[in-house]
């Protein structure tokens, strides 16, 4: 189990409402900040999880467009900080189905920002997403800075764009004060939270799923420009994006004004490695636990073809949360990443 320190002798007064942190980034970094000594509430319309999954973590049911729950919940917990995680995410949902994601995504995020304003909280670390991207020019698709123009394939990047851009100017009109993380591939597992999506489109689970299942696995696309053939994608620890969103909280209370943040490892591997690493990981935790790894280790590859607008390489410019923040990943490496999240889903 990866282990945190408090390293944050300040932090015992201050307190953060975590709204959507029943999910899997959410969860992740309410359990870490608490860890480092934070007061902290999760809000939540539990929709997909039980709250049972919190453990010993205080939570509120409720709706971000429940403007009376939210004002209620605000104004008995007081929060220095409110971070957001309360969106859905599917991409090929949003695309069926973009009033779901505009209501939720985009009016949800006025609700609660609107309430925070009627209750004095004017601090929001608001979790974006490198969707926002989306067919981002090829010659900065290897190292994707903040400045990058922004042209979403799908609703879901779009909502998440114009809260961006609402929240510039809510800064300008209000002194609203927030950071947006563009956090790139979420991955990896943190004590008893991994990943649980219902209907789940990320690779590294999947894959994962397929070989302790023994089942055969669809890899799209072998024909891309890159070293491999395989299309190449930064993965993000979910425990390293935890301490940014700690950092973005601090740096808020510090007097930071409204600005945006990539967070990725800036480099990427392969969905080819994806599948060597699992294999890799899968080998090693058979020796250890043999009974909780049935038949082959070896995954059962079939190239499907490429699904239209991946693009060959998307990978993160990370220098600003870096010089700015003092971030850096700490469990980013793939092994890692794939050795947790392998765990959890033995487990």
């Amino acid at each position: 189990m990866l282990s945190t320190t408090n390293n944050n002798q300040n932090n015992e007064k201050l307190k953060i409402l975590v709204v959507g942190g029943a999910g899997y980034i959410g969860a992740v970094t309410a359990k870490y900040l608490v860890e480092k000594g934070y007061e902290v509430l999760v809000y939540d319309h539990f929709s997909s999880h039980q709250g049972s999954k919190l453990g010993e973590l205080p939570y509120v049911k409720g709706g971000i467009l429940d403007q009376k729950k939210l004002a209620k919940t605000m104004s008995h917990f007081k929060p220095d900080v409110v971070m957001h995680f309360a969106a859905y995410i599917q991409m090929g949902e949003s695309v069926r189905d973009p009033r779901k994601y505009y209501d939720n995504n985009f009016v949800g995020t006025l609700s609660l920002i609107e309430t925070m304003i009627k209750v004095g909280c004017h601090k929001l670390v608001f979790a974006s997403t490198a969707g926002v991207y989306g067919n981002v020019d090829p010659a900065l698709a290897a190292s994707i800075p903040e400045t990058a123009a922004g042209y979403p394939t799908n609703p879901y990047g779009e909502t998440k764009l114009a809260v961006e851009r609402l929240l510039k100017w809510y800064d300008q009109a209000y002194g609203f004060k927030s950071i947006s993380i563009r956090f790139f591939n979420a991955a990896g597992a943190f004590g008893e939270f991994g990943e649980d999506h219902r209907d789940e489109s990320h690779i590294i689970p999947n894959i994962i799923k397929a070989q302790l299942e023994g089942r055969e696995f669809a890899l799209f696309g072998n024909d891309y420009q890159t070293k491999d053939g395989t299309c190449v994608r930064d993965y993000i620890h979910v425990l390293d994006l935890a301490e940014a969103f700690r950092l973005s909280a601090e740096k808020l209370v510090a007097g930071a004004t409204t600005t945006t943040y990539n967070a990725g490892t800036g480099n990427g591997y392969s969905n080819k490695e994806i599948v060597e690493m699992v294999e890799k990981v899968a080998s090693d935790f058979a020796q250890i636990n043999p009974e909780h790894v049935e038949g082959s280790i070896k995954i059962k590859i079939k190239y499907a073809p490429r699904r239209p607008g991946d693009a060959d390489i998307l990978v993160a410019d990370v220098s600003r949360i870096k010089a700015e923040l003092g971030w850096a990943p700490q469990y980013s490496d793939l092994e890692t990443i794939v050795k947790t999240a392998y765990q959890w889903h033995s487990n």
